[in-house]
């Protein structure tokens, strides 16, 4: 069970709404208006009541006042209210857009570690629906709950000017009313927050199912992944019922008999007068006053413990929002300020660096390596040596516990974050493309970028052909993932997207292992016509792509074992980077063999 604190997370809603605090100010004031126009009626009624009716004096201008007053009253004490109630709706969708905006603002800038460990649905789940939950709890909630409370003040305050002794028996509801909404929320809190997390998992489940949906298929694990999700969502049914049952026990129906008591006490207490002396019109009057003013009082009252559970959802979910606001957001482990200069060379070099995501367990042991600018540099090894891990800590998603990585002669994490990212490039293995056109996707909201610079990229990349032959060009829309072309000519708008920057430092992690030898040639040609001017750092699962590296590092067991070119490394005798090749040449020769065995036959 959850240990969080929901209504630790007060702190979080006021600075999302503290910009609206004039209309906030503005809105308690009109309602306070509203609240003393409705307390008027029961006034008038009475001296409707007490001067007119019971006396039997008809004077039809007086009544005429009266009635169109209390009428005039009745209108602007609702106008008022629909009024606030949009104003309300306004401050709501202003402080959840800043909310918003400020949780995804923060979750681009989390460090990749964070990542590791965090479930997609979930974040998603919170941007948007714990975001929402808050919104309910702006526009709804705390309109109902500050209508009802300047309500329930002012006809108190009403009461006392007419009986004090009986407002004190009303004003009894007020404590009885806090005493059921802290027993409320001592039973419903852990089952509403149970819910939130619930619904979460079921969006996990949900996003993890479509992301893997060809592999559930094909591995026949579609009814095992249907029968966790039926678990998860009849769970989520428990938890549910188990917070209908709290509010269908302790909140409308508590107040409802409460205010059956406090109506018997009341006429009770009007008998109790008519034994001690006769019932004048004053007495009458002030009945119907009394019994006016109940309704009045019991109605807000009702409407605020409603409200209750919804605000325990909103107060659940923001607690879930501020937990993730509460993630670090610092990459840098090792607290050296970004005082540093833009990256204008691109030279690298590593000094004794040692890493383990636990530190603990390192998996990379005292690399040593210097990279000059405009170099091509090859990372090889088998899986589990430790490439991706290395490639992470020069992308600084993580910082090593032992030793350090130098840029332009000065330390990694000393460049400013904006210049750092300006001044590199990523061609991740499975490329990230947008639901969008081919020039969005190579932009990728740089400011300012021009269609040329965009071609320009794409003809550096060797794109710009197949680009062309699409059916809008640069304008077709590439579908989700990038579903409208293939596998090779996503991996070549992945490249021109990251040339489109004009990087220094230009990283490839494995960008040619799903990729056909043609489009492979056009990758390698792509980087040769890089060499000298951007330095590159490719980690390659095909050997051949980095045949022509300056010097290619060879990992194994986190340790590097081997450096050098490829006609260096191929003359070490049992080197472990010639047993690669062969190994790749072997297979290659074999899948040739396979291919034409058809022909053959």
């Amino acid at each position: 069970m959850s240990t969080e604190r929901p209504w630790q997370s007060v702190g979080l809603l006021l600075d999302a709404a503290r910009p609206e605090r004039r209309p906030l100010l503005q809105g308690a004031l009109w309602l306070v208006a509203a609240a003393g126009l409705e307390v008027l009626g029961p006034i008038l009624g009475k001296r409707y009541i007490d001067h007119h009716l019971l006396p039997g004096r008809y004077d039809l201008a007086e009544i005429a006042t009266l009635l169109a007053t209390m009428l005039l009253a009745g209108w602007a004490a609702t106008w008022i209210r629909y009024a606030q109630l949009s104003r309300m709706a306004g401050v709501a969708r202003r402080s959840v857009l800043r909310l918003r905006e400020r949780v995804y603002a923060h979750v681009l800038a989390l460090p990749m570690a964070f990542f590791d460990r965090a479930i997609t649905g979930q974040l998603v789940s919170r941007v948007t629906n714990d975001t929402e939950a808050v919104n309910q709890l702006y526009r709804q909630v705390l309109y109902v709950m500050l209508d009802s409370s300047i309500v329930v003040a002012g006809t108190l305050t009403a009461m006392a000017f007419l009986d004090w002794r009986l407002m004190l028996i009303v004003a009894t509801l007020v404590p009885a009313m806090v005493g059921i909404i802290l027993g409320y929320q001592k039973l419903s809190a852990p089952a509403v927050a149970r819910t939130r997390q619930l619904r979460s998992d079921i969006n996990a489940q949900m996003a993890e199912s479509m992301a893997g949906m060809a592999v559930l298929q094909a591995s026949s694990a579609a009814g095992r992944f249907a029968a966790r999700f039926e678990s998860t969502n009849a769970e989520h049914r428990l938890s549910r019922i188990a917070e209908l049952r709290a509010n269908a026990w302790l909140l409308r129906p508590a107040l409802d008999l409460m205010n059956v008591l406090l109506l018997v006490t009341v006429i009770y207490s009007f008998g109790r007068r008519e034994l001690v002396g006769p019932l004048g019109a004053i007495e009458v009057g002030l009945l119907y006053a009394f019994l006016s003013y109940i309704a009045r009082v019991v109605e807000p009252l009702i409407q605020i413990t409603l409200q209750f559970g919804q605000l325990q959802q909103a107060m659940v979910a923001a607690s879930r929002v501020r937990k993730l606001l509460e993630e670090d957001d610092h990459r840098s482990m090792d607290a050296i300020r970004q005082d540093g200069q833009p990256i204008t060379q691109g030279g690298l070099r590593i000094h004794d660096l040692s890493f383990g995501y636990d530190p603990a367990r390192p998996v990379l042991h005292h690399i040593d390596v210097s990279i000059p600018a405009g170099s091509l540099v090859g990372i090889v090894g088998h899986t589990g040596s430790g490439k991706s891990t290395l490639l992470s800590l020069l992308l600084r998603f993580y910082s090593a516990q032992q030793g350090r990585i130098e840029v332009d002669g000065q330390p990694l994490h000393a460049v400013p974050d904006a210049a750092f990212r300006d001044a590199v490039g990523l061609v991740p293995q499975e490329p990230f493309l947008m639901s969008a056109s081919v020039h969005d996707n190579i932009a990728m909201g740089r400011p300012g970028i021009s269609e040329a610079q965009v071609q320009a990229a794409a003809r550096a990349a060797r794109a710009h052909d197949f680009i062309e032959a699409l059916p809008q060009g640069y304008a077709t829309r590439l579908g989700e993932g990038g579903a409208r072309v293939s596998t090779g000519q996503r991996q070549l708008i992945a490249m021109a997207r990251a040339l489109a920057g004009s990087p220094r430092i230009l990283f490839l992690d494995e960008a040619t292992s799903n990729i056909d030898s043609a489009t492979e040639r056009q990758v390698s040609e792509a980087l040769a016509a890089l060499h000298g001017r951007v330095t590159v750092v490719a980690i390659a699962h095909r050997l051949s792509t980095i045949r022509a590296a300056d010097q290619i590092l060879v990992l194994n067991h986190g340790r590097l074992q081997e450096q050098g070119t490829h006609e260096k490394l191929m003359a070490l005798d049992g080197g472990l980077y010639r047993r690669l090749v062969e190994l790749q040449t072997l297979e290659e020769a074999d899948s040739q063999d396979l291919s034409r065995a058809p022909q053959a036959g």
